[in-house]
């Protein structure tokens, strides 16, 4: 591979010129070895805050994180699907997602996450669990894929090890919410694992990193660009996130409420958008003619929930953890709850001891708030509006603060609710 002079690509790019394949490869792969300093990596990612990718460059930066480490090979007897949501509050969509599309006969290998500021991971999630364990062996994914359908699990440690560091340095340099760079991080880690078909969950709102419609819209065609550019079948669901989905949002409370969902159950919001997505998934993945609402109502994407958690060590039937302290806020008045704002309610769950500002900070199981109305519901004055939970009662005062406006009690609700999805952009 040719050198370039980094000084050369950051002015080219930092100028608004297009970055050359050879010049993407080249930074990427120094970058991964260390001979490209991390102060001009910095540099080089606010050019591209700054100026944008074309979706050329997009395509093949995301292709040149992809080739710094190992590519998954899922040979299994299914068909392989993937899904990625973009983060949201109180989205738990995986936990009885990747189970019921597995009970309609594909194989969902879902390398998942942990959470960060005001968005849950799934990770965090499903250690709440006793016994569970996150990590498996490339070897252990396709025996569970084979044998189970799911696997939810963090991601191995040789894929796409550019997009670690680069992730890492975008979080302390104020470049996170570049779409370029948010786009090729996705995208590089799904390509990776090597599932034959991904379907994205974009959200929009304020509890979403695309607080916009048009940014969201933007987001998802250019995944989905990617995604067709290197031979993966691709759609995107733009969904609602300006309200919480579901009642909990935490992290043992999610898993609860994702266990109703499975045996038919739960809030009608998080059915709605797991048997959209799975939908989209089995359509992709060749298996239109399976209807996911009816398995869900069935009991076999429970059957297959259970075997999936006890695969990995957990017990899914023992008690999750539950919390020390419990603050009830009351509504403040008769009348329907209009509005409840998910990132306010995101920060809360967050500053309770739900999520984390570093990556290396620890998270409590039990801590989260539970939505015990949501807009529309018609509350009188002191009945239990939230419930905040959390091992540090020391910290209820934080997310006191962070819900002070989160909510609003009217003679009038909001608006018919509209469905969740908002838009699908395919290729």
């Amino acid at each position: 591979m040719s050198a370039f002079a980094a000084v050369d690509v950051i002015r080219a790019k930092r100028d608004g010129g297009r970055l050359s394949d050879e010049q993407i490869d080249w930074t990427i792969d120094a970058y991964t070895r260390g001979d490209l300093a991390e102060e001009q990596m910095a540099a080089l990612a606010m050019a591209i805050f700054l100026r944008g990718m074309d979706s050329g460059e997009i395509s093949r930066w995301t292709g040149a994180m992809i080739s710094s480490g190992e590519r998954l090979d899922l040979k299994v007897s299914r068909p392989t699907i993937d899904k990625h949501s973009t983060g949201g509050v109180g989205d738990k969509i995986t936990l009885p997602l990747a189970p019921l599309v597995a009970a309609c006969g594909a194989a969902v290998p879902q390398l998942s996450g942990r959470g960060l500021g005001h968005t849950g991971g799934t990770l965090d999630k499903l250690e709440s669990i006793p016994g569970w364990r996150a990590s498996l062996s490339t070897s252990e994914i396709v025996r569970q894929l084979e044998e189970v359908g799911a696997v939810v699990c963090a991601a191995t440690s040789g894929l796409a090890p550019a997009d670690k560091k680069l992730y890492a340095l975008r979080d302390v340099t104020s470049t996170v919410e570049s779409i370029p760079l948010i786009a090729s991080s996705i995208m590089s880690k799904k390509i990776a694992e090597g599932s034959a078909g991904l379907v994205l969950d974009v959200k929009t709102g304020s509890g979403a990193f695309m607080k916009t419609l048009p940014q969201a819209r933007e987001l998802a065609r250019t995944l989905v660009e990617i995604g067709t550019a290197h031979g993966v079948a691709t759609t995107a669901l733009i969904t609602d996130m300006n309200v919480p989905l579901g009642h909990a949002v935490g992290n043992a409370i999610e898993v609860a409420e994702s266990v109703e969902v499975l045996r038919g159950g739960g809030p009608s919001d998080v059915v709605e958008l797991t048997v959209a997505l799975a939908r989209e998934m089995l359509a992709l993945a060749g298996l239109s003619d399976v209807d996911p609402a009816a398995v869900l109502a069935s009991g076999r994407a429970y059957e297959t929930w259970c075997r999936m958690i006890a695969a990995q060590g957990g017990d899914p039937e023992a008690a999750l953890p539950r919390p020390r302290h419990v603050h009830v806020v009351p509504a403040p008045a008769d009348g329907v709850l209009s509005r409840l704002d998910a990132y306010a309610v995101g920060v809360a769950a967050w500053r309770l001891g739900a999520g984390r500002a570093r990556k290396e900070d620890p998270v409590q199981a039990a801590a989260g708030v539970l939505c015990l109305a949501k807009p529309g519901d018609a509350v009188s004055a002191g009945q239990p509006l939230l419930e905040l939970h959390t091992d540090t009662p020391d910290a209820v005062p934080s997310a006191l603060a962070a819900l002070e406006d989160a909510y609003a009690v009217s003679s009038a609700g909001p608006s018919a609710s509209a469905s969740l999805v908002l838009e699908t952009v395919r290729p």
